[in-house]
């Protein structure tokens, strides 16, 4: 019998939790067994007594691609594939809404880009440790698709006019400009930042646990976070469904430019595709 391939590997280093995203083939992309498996571990730990602080991280040279467009390629066109769409969102939305709820800090350690749904789960956290070669960006709408679970922390984080630019524009930003607007904590050589973010965690052993718990729920007041995501996930579900999605998602992975012009909406099927 074959071993049941797990997605995410955890390793202790005293009271500080390394989770690390182990599906490098796919750049650590958000397929159905990673988000499983991510939010079991986010359980587990959240409720084990030792775990101080947490650590996530990417195996390979990608910290994480976003939402696995491979597991999109079916034309939604039935209740059962819209109702799977709808489940896919929540379980990501519920996702960042357990990383925003852990009462023990959080750190990001980007060993690679993030991108989409990997932008979105690494601000999150509570800090952020990049490599210097990292690239962050949303690029769901050159996929058709909109970034809403993910927007909320960015729009705190950034502010509006530079989360406009990253959102609308899809384009990424590298990890020295994202320290200078906000997003990253310290950039630092590739081969310390696992090493940089543990050290960073094992400063918090000198916190009292129920007082940075109170802390993060006395901050995430103040920025007037969502109680959950699910409606955001919403509108992300209703989106991927639609004809433009199914054409952006099937672009990417054909590797070529999508024809916006005949999949968008209230727009006749003839006519020259708008590239």
């Amino acid at each position: 019998m074959s071993e049941v391939r797990s997605f995410v590997a955890r390793e202790d280093h005293g009271p500080v939790a390394v989770l690390t995203l182990d599906r490098p083939e796919r750049r650590n992309a958000l397929g159905r067994g990673l988000i499983d498996e991510l939010s079991d571990a986010f359980r587990q730990v959240a409720i084990e007594p030792a775990v101080r602080v947490v650590v996530l991280t990417g195996a390979g040279t990608t910290f994480c691609a976003g939402m696995d467009l491979k597991e999109d390629v079916s034309p939604a066109s039935t209740s059962e594939e819209e109702t799977s769409a709808v489940a896919r969102a929540q379980a990501i939305a519920d996702l960042l809404t357990q990383v925003h709820q852990i009462g023990k800090p959080t750190i990001a350690a980007l060993n690679g880009d993030a991108l989409a749904g990997g932008a979105g789960l690494a601000m999150a956290c509570d800090f952020v440790i990049a490599a210097e070669q990292v690239r962050i960006g949303y690029p769901e709408v050159r996929r058709g698709l909109v970034p809403a679970i993910v927007m909320h922390d960015l729009l705190h984080q950034v502010g509006e006019r530079r989360a406009r630019y990253l959102l609308l524009t899809g384009l990424t930003i590298d990890a020295v400009e994202a320290e200078r607007w906000g997003l990253v904590n310290r950039v630092v050589p590739a081969h310390t930042c696992l090493p940089t973010a543990i050290a960073l965690g094992q400063e918090f052993l000198a916190c009292a646990p129920g007082a940075l718990d109170t802390t993060k729920r006395l901050n995430a007041e103040a920025i007037v976070r969502p109680i959950d995501l699910r409606g955001a996930a919403a509108v992300t579900a209703q989106v991927r469904v639609s004809g433009e999605a199914q054409e952006g998602i099937r672009a990417f992975n054909e590797k070529r430019h999508p024809s916006w012009m005949t999949h968008a909406p209230g727009l006749a099927e003839e006519g020259p595709a708008l590239r």
